[in-house]
C-alpha cells in the first residue's frame, strides 16, 4: 500500500496515536511534518487540507482525507482490518472506546498545546503554573482510570485482552507526554504495566516522537 500521506508533529500526541495505529496495521506512508511552533500548521497550504489547522490528518490512498486521531483509527480499523484495535464484541469496543475517550477527550483538550501557550499569553502563567495545570488534569483522569483497568476483569496484558488496540494507544502517547511535565507515574501502577508491555512492540518504539524525522 502506497500513496498515503499522514500530516503530522512529533511530539503532538494525537499524532503519535496515529503513527502506531499504521505501525500496527502495517501500512506505509508519507511523513510530512508541520512544526507547530513554528506556526506551520497555520499555512494556507495545510488549511486547505484541514481547515482546523490540527495535526494530524492522514490523506488516504484514494484520496480520502480525514482530521482527528479517533476518527482516523476507526476508519483504519475497517480499511485495515488486522490486526483489528477495537474488540469483536459490542460491550467490548463500547470499553475500550471509553478508555480511549477518557484521555482522548477528558485530559488531552484541556492539555493541548493551543490551550497551554493560552494560558501563557491571556493569563500570564508561568512554566511552574503551566506544569501543574497539565499535571492537574491528567491525575484527574488517570486516577479513575487506574481504578477501572486495576479492577476489571477484561484487562490482560493490555487494556483490554493480550492484544493491544486503540485504549493502550491513547495510554502510552499520553504517558510519553506526561515525562515531559514530570506527572508522578508511581500512582499508577496498572497504567505503567501496560505502558511497559506496550512499549516492548516496535510499532510502539519507531512511532515514538524521539525517533521521528523532525524530532529535535
Amino acid at each position: 500500500m502506497n500513496d498515503v500521506v499522514l500530516h503530522n508533529y512529533f511530539r503532538s500526541s494525537t499524532s503519535y496515536r496515529v503513527r502506531i495505529a499504521l505501525a500496527l496495521k502495517g501500512v506505509e506512508y508519507t511523513y510530512v511534518a508541520h512544526h507547530l511552533r513554528h506556526g506551520a500548521h497555520r499555512e494556507a497550504g495545510y488549511l486547505a487540507i484541514n481547515p482546523q489547522g490540527l495535526v494530524p490528518t492522514l490523506i488516504w490512498n484514494d484520496g480520502t482525507t480525514i482530521a482527528q486521531s479517533l476518527a482516523i483509527m476507526e476508519f483504519l480499523d475497517e480499511e485495515v482490518p488486522e490486526p483489528p484495535l477495537l474488540p469483536a464484541d459490542a460491550a467490548g469496543r463500547a470499553r475500550v472506546r471509553m478508555l480511549a475517550q477518557m484521555i482522548a477527550c477528558d485530559i488531552h483538550p484541556v492539555n493541548n498545546l493551543r490551550v497551554l501557550d493560552r494560558l501563557r499569553s491571556r493569563y500570564g502563567a508561568d512554566d511552574v503554573e503551566i506544569a501543574d495545570w497539565f499535571r492537574h488534569w491528567v491525575n484527574e483522569t488517570f486516577r479513575p482510570l487506574e481504578q477501572l483497568l486495576a479492577e476489571s476483569a477484561h484487562t490482560g496484558m493490555f487494556c483490554h485482552g493480550d492484544a493491544p488496540g486503540m485504549a493502550d494507544i491513547c495510554l502510552v502517547a499520553q504517558a510519553t507526554n506526561n515525562a515531559r511535565f514530570n506527572v508522578d507515574m508511581t500512582l499508577y501502577p496498572t497504567i505503567c504495566r501496560i505502558r511497559d508491555a506496550c512499549l516492548e512492540l516496535d510499532a510502539f518504539v519507531s512511532t515514538a516522537p524521539a525517533r521521528q524525522p523532525d524530532a529535535e
